[in-house]
Formats: structure tokens, sequence, C-alpha cells
């Protein structure tokens, strides 16, 4: 007879029982608690469908309609992607590889110009995001600020509200005046997209970011509350939560004040373990109590608003032994994953957000001063979109927890002994329900490890690789089937057509064993691969050695529906595309993505990409019988596995030819350092007070740049004094961020050049630099210019809430030894903001403010040169070129510009493409060679500009050297791609 779940979980031996969210040890029986919903179905896929929807929680899970569902989510920033195009290419990689929401942050910089003024247009259009992630089919939470951090330029902040009274981060009513502008406008936005009003799929939003500061204190709560009741005001309904900044307990339900609303208001947490230690228990089998992570709020569901999918590189790559991010990449790569995701799950986290999946680039200004242009971060996606190795565990649980719903409600169970000595740990978990049970495995010695499961009365060996973890489940519904247990880790159930279909997967030639319950002997037919079976006492036990895709159809034995069981090796798991819609779920094997499917009437229309040439398998709901992919009909045949097949493989990528970067035309600039350059229009610096919270020196007015209008780039001065007779030296205080650097001109003749030291392990953190530079002069007769360049290298963040933000960047003082000269200075930064590109874009170079980066400069009069270049002098140099792409139409191909030069050589260069600033390239800090230019910035198809604005300090040859165009991956699909400085597009003109 069929074992009943029951009895499944009395042979077990682990009497139903749950330990108490603080892990004291308190045991009470899990089947008595009070449940607010069932465990079943998780809710439908998110659309904007324009009906009401209810968002909640309960202590394990979020629930959608009622029902419940984990949120699997994945980080991205789209103003680290200035291509909106390519937005929906990342949103539709990150669900078809199993995440089911993306976390967004809002920087309030990258918005707004000026105070007062929000821009959302173009590049920056909010509403297209939300609108791209619902159609994608993502939930969203939405984390805008007002302060982000992000390691961007001031945490997020405008640069303008580094130059205004009011002490940000807390109650002080100037700075609420402000956040409560930009907060106006970005509900204006949210509010259209929650998914409660059908306009869209926000489901989470939160309040400030990390705030760890002035939490005991009346302005902190103060704060908190008026960020609440403001949000709340504007009209967004979904809960609200905040995301600590470790494991403190800060600003959790009932710590500060809500206007009376209970129930609807989180505890987050944030996260970043080294991958040299075992994973950290932050929540069931942890210490417990307010400092235990998700055990700090037991009525709330544990919620990792932050856990790191890698971890971000500064300049000279300290962080990474100068590798930059492929060692990221590597220390936590996909076994990294597994281990530390699984832990998380077994400690009951069920709103998990990975930082980063996508990292993107920190193009422009857009960088604060800890890291360099690229975000890359290590993620599974890759600055350039690309799918790496990581992705694999990723994929496999996200689409187990959409569907297998078990997982969404466990507690903890009694603990098992699965031997392996000190190298295993085992959690156990069962769901109160349901009764399933939960196993995770992990190894956290380097040797593989074998773990002995005592599960229904057998005993089950299962290989755990070092420094790696398996998941194992028993008692979960398979569709009309139970599994016993499986040694093989579950990755998704569906019913699609007339069957239902489980996969399973591990490491190719493992051998696994998959018992399921039967009443009656049923019908077993291997279809493909190497298995095995038998059945004996209600239990059909299959033995299979992994490799490929294993086809296992299960029929009868007093069960009508069908069973298909597909075993797949890991690197075929991640061609098994799940994708739900509201005619029936798709399963598609095959190609290196499955976008989107639908059907039409017969037809299933299925987009994606491949790479090399693949097959292409599909399990459709029922009626369909034709397949077309990307547009083109493809002849399929019906398999034995109830599919349709292709009868030919799919094509793979084109060709991609990119050309040689010839044609250069050089052009000098720094016309500011001559004596004679009217600089009659630039701002008279005489302010005497400011801001900032670096002190300004007694007697000398205020010289910080964003005291005179100007937040992002170089920044130049220029001085005039008359008596400096007898001076020996004059000295130049100045401050700027990480990397920072002043060159010094005297009466038209260079000084030198002083910058700031390249962080070493002590100082990687730092954002902050201040240095004197001293140079000798011998003044000759009066009147005398001094000019000065300081690339500021931008604001730091607030990550401490001490206006750190506000300390000064640019010069603070000028003093001379041997005279005393009074010295009149101006200042000159940036032009106004771009309209297409935004404030972040441009700096104060001269070539900047007349349009020398832009692609319709007419450049014909300037010199026609070669590259490798062996310039050597102080200040700056134009290279621009021209170059056109032919991608064929059909094609994705991520392109990237590489800069190469001897090490030795002193200069840095700043990346133009199109008028947009990609990046800092510094030749001897490093570790960047390799810059991504995202397509829409990039015209693949037609003519692109580009310009290097190189910046050298004379001491060395500078270059550029080896400039080349670099061909990152290709694919064959993608999405369509609009130029982001066409015509058609929202925002654009200069």
């Amino acid at each position: 007879m069929a074992m009943s779940r029951r009895t499944f979980y009395m042979i077990t031996g682990t009497a139903a029982l749950g330990l108490a969210l603080g892990g004291s040890g308190e045991v009470r029986a899990a089947m008595s608690a009070a449940l607010s919903a069932p465990t079943g179905p998780p809710p439908d896929t998110p659309r904007a469908d324009g009906r009401t929807h209810t968002v909640g929680f309960d202590r394990y899970s979020m629930l959608v309609d009622g029902r419940r569902v984990v949120l699997w989510s994945g980080e991205m920033h789209p103003f680290r992607l200035p291509s909106p195009s390519l937005w929906r290419d990342v949103l539709q990689k990150l669900r078809g590889h199993g995440y089911n929401t993306v976390s967004v942050y809002v920087a309030w910089n990258f918005h707004s110009a000026a105070p007062g003024h929000h821009d959302f247009t173009g590049v920056r259009d909010l509403g297209l995001f939300l609108r791209t992630a619902a159609e994608t089919g993502l939930y969203v939470t939405l984390r805008p600020g007002p302060y982000i951090n992000a390691e961007v330029d001031a945490g997020g902040f405008p640069g303008w509200l580094t130059a205004t009274p009011g002490t940000a981060r807390t109650s002080d009513p100037t700075y609420l005046a402000y956040v409560d502008e930009w907060l106006t406008a970005v509900n204006r936005i949210a509010v259209r997209h929650q998914y409660t009003e059908g306009g869209g799929t926000i489901v989470l939003y939160q309040l400030e970011n990390e705030y760890a500061n002035h939490v005991t204190e009346a302005t902190g709560r103060a704060y908190m509350a008026h960020l609440y009741t403001k949000v709340r005001a504007d009209g967004i309904d979904v809960p609200l939560f905040h995301n600590d900044k470790g494991r403190n307990g800060y600003w959790a339900p009932g710590t500060f004040d809500t206007g009376g609303e209970k129930g609807r208001w989180l505890y987050g947490f944030d996260g970043y373990p080294s991958p040299l230690r075992p994973p950290p228990d932050w929540g069931y089998f942890g210490p417990g109590g307010t400092t235990g992570g998700s055990t700090a709020s037991p009525g709330t569901p544990g919620f990792l608003a932050e856990f790191g999918g890698g971890w971000f590189d500064p300049w000279g790559g300290v962080e990474f032994g100068g590798k930059g991010y492929a060692e990221s990449r590597r220390t936590r790569d996909a076994a990294y994953e597994r281990r530390f995701h699984l832990t998380n799950l077994a400690n009951g986290i069920r709103i998990h957000n990975v930082y980063m999946a996508f990292g993107g680039t920190s193009w422009g200004w857009l960088p604060a001063p800890v890291v360099y242009t690229s975000y890359d971060y290590g993620a599974a996606l890759d600055e350039a979109r690309q799918p790496t190795a990581k992705l694999v565990p990723m994929h496999q649980l996200g689409h187990l927890l959409q569907t297998v719903p078990d997982l969404a409600e466990l507690d903890r169970a009694e603990d098992v002994d699965v031997g392996g000595g000190s190298a295993l740990k085992a959690y156990h978990l069962v769901n109160p329900d349901t009764e399933a049970h939960v196993y995770v495995l992990r190894n956290d010695l380097a040797g593989e490890a074998e773990a002995v499961v005592p599960i229904a009365g057998d005993t089950v060996r299962v290989p755990v690789p070092g420094l790696d973890a398996r998941l194992l489940a028993a008692g979960i519904s398979l569709g009309r089937r139970i599994l016993r247990y499986s040694s093989a880790q579950p990755m998704l159930r569906l019913a699609v057509g007339r069957q239902d279909i489980a996969v399973f997967t591990g490491r190719s030639g493992e051998a696994t064993t998959t018992v399921l319950e039967c009443a009656r002997e049923p019908g077993v037919t291997v279809l493909e691969g190497d298995a095995a079976h038998a059945y004996a006492d209600g239990a059909l036990r299959l033995d299979v050695r992994l490799g490929g895709l294993v086809r296992v159809l299960v029929e009868g034995g007093g069960v009508a529906r069908p069973l298909l069981l597909l075993l797949a090796d890991d690197e075929t798991s991640v061609r098994l595309w799940p994708h739900h819609t509201p005619v029936g779920p798709f399963l598609v094997y095959g190609p290196a993505l499955l976008r989107t499917a639908e059907r039409h009437g017969t037809t299933a229309r299925l987009t994606g990409d491949t790479v090399d040439a693949a097959d292409l398998e599909v399990w459709a709901p029922p009626g369909v019988t034709e397949v077309v992919w990307n547009g083109a009909r493809v002849p399929t045949r019906v398999t034995p596995s109830g599919s349709l097949r292709a009868t030919r493989r799919l094509p793979g990528a084109a060709p991609v030819r990119l050309p040689a970067l010839t044609g250069w035309r050089r052009k000098a600039e720094n016309p500011e350092a001559a004596v004679g350059f009217d600089d009659s229009a630039w701002r008279t610096a005489d302010r005497t007070s400011s801001y900032a919270t670096t002190p300004v020196p007694v007697g000398q007015p205020v010289l910080f740049a964003d005291d005179y209008g100007f937040h992002y780039g170089d920044v130049w001065y220029r001085g005039r004094f008359e008596d400096a007779a007898g001076a020996e030296a004059v000295s130049l205080s100045y401050v700027t961020g990480t990397q920072g650097l002043l060159m010094a001109w005297l009466d038209g003749k260079p000084l030198g050049t002083h910058r700031m030291p390249v962080p070493d392990t002590k100082t990687v953190r730092k954002g902050t630099w201040s240095a004197t530079a001293t140079f000798p002069i011998a003044p000759g007769a009066a009147p005398h210019v001094l000019s000065v360049l300081v690339r500021r290298m931008q604001h730091d963040e607030d990550g401490g809430a001490n206006d750190s933000h506000k300390a000064g960047r640019g010069l603070v003082f000028v003093a001379f030894e041997g005279a005393s000269p009074a010295v009149r200075w101006r200042i000159q930064g940036e032009a106004g903001p771009d309209p297409v590109r935004g404030p972040l874009n441009n700096g104060g170079l001269y070539g900047e403010r007349h349009g020398w980066h832009l692609p319709g400069f007419p450049d014909g009069d300037w010199e026609a040169v070669r590259l490798p270049r062996a310039e050597r002098g102080q200040g700056v140099v134009w290279y621009r070129t021209r170059f056109r792409l032919a991608v064929d139409p059909g094609t994705d191909a991520s392109i990237g510009l590489t800069l190469t030069d001897d090490p030795a050589r002193a200069y840095r260069v700043q990346i133009f493409l199109n008028g947009w600033n990609m990046g800092q390239y510094v030749n001897d800090v490093g570790p960047q060679h390799t810059f991504v230019l995202p397509n829409g910035v990039l015209d693949t198809r037609g003519p692109n500009t580009l310009a290097l604005a190189v910046l050298a300090d004379g001491t060395t040859p500078s270059g550029p050297d080896g400039v080349e165009l670099t061909l990152l991956a290709r694919a064959a699909g993608g999405v369509p791609v609009t130029p982001v400085d066409s015509p058609g597009f929202p925002g654009a003109g200069w």
C-alpha cells in the first residue's frame, strides 16, 4: 500500500518538531502552530494586470493574494546600464535563471541636477524600468533612499546637497525638505507601479539604507518616522522595510513610530560573509536574539536585503591582489553560492536578495571614490551581461523555490547525525503543513566527504564536494506522486500538458538514488541515459548515473497522470528553462537562454539566445503542435517524452568582426594654464564660509568646488597675485577622493603634479584624502597667474551618517614660502548638465566644456596621428577617431574597449563613446583595462565616435599605446536596441 505522509513522517523518527526562532532550544509542536496560509501553489507570475492584489507576510514568507512566495531576488541598478533597451535583456536573463524578483536602488544624484529638479526621462526613466520588469514577470523591491550608499558618488546624494545647510540623515528640517521633494518625485511614479493596484509589480519598498547611526537618538527615530509617514502619505501601500547594516536588530518592528500602523513593516539585514570562513547561521540555527539576524524579528520572515554575490574592488585592486573581478568571481564561485545560499535557506531566509546579480558600470563620474569604473562585482551576470558559471546554483535554487511550495514554510526539525566528522554540517527542516522534509548538507573542508542520511527508514549516502553543499528533499509532491527521497537535488516540478515533470540535478558522473511512493507497481520506461529501476514494498527505486539529461517516464500504478523524471548534471540543468504563462507552463531544453514563451493557437512562440548551434525541445500546454523560434518556424517531431523536438539544430551566433582603430586626430588643451587666458566669465572664489565638513583656513577664501556649483569631474583654478618678491616655494593644500591629483602652472610654466597614494589594505575604504603639494618657484616680474587643475575623484559616501559626503573637494588654501602675496581666485568646473546623459557625464576639462567629446564636433583641423604614442608633458591631450560596426542584426555582440601600456607610464584616460563618458583608465594604477561599451550607447550597426582625454603628469612618456575594440561575447538573439541618442529616443539631444 502507499505510504501516507503521516506514516512517512513517523518512519523518519523525527517527531514533527521545530525550534523557536530564537534558537534557544525550546521545543514546540510544529503542527500546533497557527498558520496564516497553508502550503499550496505559489501565486501567478506577476504582471501589470490592472487587478487589485494583496501583499503581506507572516513569520514564514511573503503572502501575495494569500499564497506563499519566496522572493528570490537579484540586485541590478538601471543607472549603471545607460541603455534602457538592455534593461530588458538583463531582466529576462534574471528571470530565466530563476530569479522572481529584482531589487532596485534609485540614485537621487542621477535624477537631480539642482534643488527641486527631478528628471525621469531618457536613460533616467524609472517608469520604463518598472514597466519592463512587470512585462518580464518579476516582482520589484524599490529602494529610493534617500541615501543608498551603493559605491556611488556621495552615496547617491546629489552634488548640490553637499553645499546646503542641514545635517543629512537626521530629522533636520532643511534636509527633510529636500528629502520630501525627492520622495514626492519618486513616489509619484512608484504608486502607479504597485502590485496592490495592478499597475506594476512593486511588492516591497525600502526606507533609507543601512542606517546604523542615531539609532537610539531622538533625531534618528524621528527621521525614520518621518520617512514612514511621508511614504505612506504619498500612497505607497506595500510593506515597508529597512536593511540593517549587519545584524544589530536596528529598526526592527516596534523600534520607532509608524503612526499606529502595525504588521506592515519588515526587519531586513545585510550580510557579506567572507568566502574564507564557514557560512554563518543568521536565523533558525544561529545564536538567536536581536543580533542573530532574522531572529531580531521573529514575527516577520527572514529577510536578507543584501547578501554578497561578490564584492567591489578599489583603485589599485588590493582587494583581489590586482587580479580584478575575475578573482572575486573565482573566490565566490558556484560552490560558494551553493554553500552560503543553502545555509541561508536552512536558517529561514525567505526573502533573499543577491547583491549584485548584475553589477554593471559606474560610468561617468558616478563611482564613489572607493571604486573604479567597473562595477562587475564578480556577479553571476558579468558586466558584459554574460552568464557565468556562478548562475548554476541560482538557476537551480530559484526554480526550486518557485515550483516546490513546501520550501516557503519550514521549521527547524530534530538534528540528524550524518557522519563526516568535522567536515560536514547538517541542517534538518520540516514543513509543518505537508510534513515534507528538507536536508541541507554542507562541507566546510576542502576534501570531499560522504554524508550518511537516515531518511524514511533507509540510509542515503550522499557525496558532498569540498567547500560545497547539497539539498535533499523528502516527502514533497511531484504532482500526483510523492517523492520519498532522492540523493539528487530537486530543481523544479511542473504540470505541463498531460504529464507532470520533475527535474533533479547533481554533478556529472554522480550515482544517485531516487525513490517514489507507489501504491502499485508502475510502468517505467528509461527514455534516455544510464538508469536502473526496481519496485518493492510500495516504492519505486531509480538508480541513475548523471550525465547529460537522463529521462525516465513513470506511468500507471494507480496514478492516472504520467510523471517524467529528468535528471540533469549541473551543466545541463542551466539549459532547462521553465516559463510560466497564463495558459500554463512551458519547459524548454537546449538553447543558451529562453527569454519569452507564448501560446498562439497551436503554435508556441519562443524567443531566446544561442551561442553555439543548439538543440531545441519544448514541453508545451495541450494543443501546441508547432514551434516558432525568434520569429522563424522550426520543424519538430513528437518525442516519447511528450515534447516537440526540433529536427535540426538552432544556429549559433554569426561571426563578429571588429575594425582596427585608426585615423586618429590629436589636439592638446589646457589653455587655462596660459597667462593670457580669458577667465573673466569664471566664478570669483570669494566666499568666506562653507557647509563643508572640511575647515576653511582662517583668512582664506572658500575654494571648495561644490560651493561654486561645480560638483563633478575636474575643476580649474586661476589665482592672480602681484607681490611675490622673495618667494621660493608655493604650497597647495587640496582634498580629493581616492586617486585624486593636482597639477599646477605658474605664469604658463609647469610646476609639477601631485597625486594621492594608491590605497593599501589599511586605507582601502578611505574615501577622502587630503595632502599638500609644494613646488619650488622663482617668480619673475608681476603680475602672476597660478593655474591649478584638480581631479577630485568624487565625493565620499555618508555611510556613517556624519555628513562625510560634505568633505571639501578641490583646493583648500595656498601658501608661499618667502612671501605673502594676496591671491585673487577664479574657479571653473563642468558646464551645465548634459540633457541626454545627465549631470554625472561631464567634468570641467576645456574639451568637455567645448564639446570635444561629442560625435558631431568638427575635428578636421586637428593633427592626424597614429597610435601608439609616447609624449612627455604635463596636461591634457585629446585623441579622436571614428569607426563603423556592421554586426549582424540577429546577433547580440558585447563589445569593450581595451587599453594597454607599460605600467610605468603615469597617465590616465577619460573615455568618451559617442559623447558618453564611459569611465576612467589609470595606466600605472589599474587594475581595469577593458571598458564595456553598452549597445545603444555603442551603435553596433553604424558609425561611432571615440574620444580619449589623456591626462599626464609629465614625469614619464604617456600614451595611449594599445587601444582596441574587444569582443567580449556574442549570441544569436538578444533584444531590440534603440540608440539612446537617436531622434526617437526620449530625451535625446544636446
